[in-house]
């Protein structure tokens, strides 16, 4: 497994323009949209920014897995993908392996954002528990993302279909989720559908966090037992395809 995330992220290191491109579209929507919301929704959010950072956070995340995807059809291109499907490595240790790759590069990303973040007048979380309980759902999602990712990499035939299927998911997924605006404003057909989206929740639970309110522990444990099911479910998919392409 370790070989398998050195190789990845040597491969990151010495592209450093991917981890550029997957942080540039999250800072434009805290430094822009940010700035301009703040005026017409501070009274009902508070520190505008604070609200949307968690929000930006998993968008930048969905980023920075939706490029872990793009490592294996360049590995295919250049047939490196097939040698380690032919080596005696466990096809377990593969997926970890790349999957823990874009799970650092999100963390590296969302730690440039909370240091940007800071000076939007965003603070970091008080309380030491409920930091650590953030860097779980974090890297929960990371990895959630990732996996999935990884997945749909496998099953989609060539570089151009993925990015497009993937933009066709990440931007409906943002917008319909409480990321960018408080869901209890809008009608009910329209919280209903933002209430199914998992991130939803996610998000809900990182701003909590983030802007220093009460936590309950219903609250955390239904987050936390969501995005556990999530990560076995897509690691078991993520694992089932890889397999395929051994059989192939």
């Amino acid at each position: 497994m370790l070989n398998i995330l050195y190789r990845s992220m040597k491969w990151r290191v010495q592209n450093p323009i991917t981890i550029v491109i997957t942080l540039i579209q999250p800072l434009l929507w805290m430094m822009l949209y940010g700035t301009v919301g703040a005026s017409t929704m501070h009274s009902t959010t508070g520190n505008y920014n604070a609200f949307i950072l968690p929000g930006i956070m998993v968008l930048v995340t969905f980023s920075a897995c939706c490029g872990g995807g793009i490592i294996n059809y360049i590995t295919k291109n250049n047939g490196s993908f097939y040698r380690i499907l032919l080596s005696p490595v466990k096809r377990v240790s593969i997926v970890f392996g790349q999957t823990f790759e874009t799970v650092i590069l999100s963390f590296i990303e969302i730690s440039v954002l909370m240091v940007i973040a800071l000076f939007f007048s965003v603070s970091v979380p008080s309380d030491l528990l409920n930091f650590l309980y953030m860097l779980l759902i974090l890297f929960l999602t990371a990895f959630f993302l990732s996996c999935l990712t990884y997945t749909m990499s496998l099953l989609l035939a060539n570089e151009v279909i993925y990015e497009t299927v993937m933009n066709a998911i990440v931007l409906p997924t943002f917008f319909l989720s409480s990321a960018l605006f408080p869901s209890e404003t809008l009608s009910k057909n329209l919280h209903t559908v933002i209430y199914l989206n998992p991130f939803t929740h996610v998000i809900n639970i990182l701003r909590k966090v983030l802007m220093n309110e009460c936590l309950a522990l219903g609250e955390m444990l239904f987050v936390l037992l969501l995005l556990l099911i999530l990560c076995v479910v897509a690691f078991v998919c993520a694992l089932y395809r890889l397999k395929k392409e051994t059989a192939k």
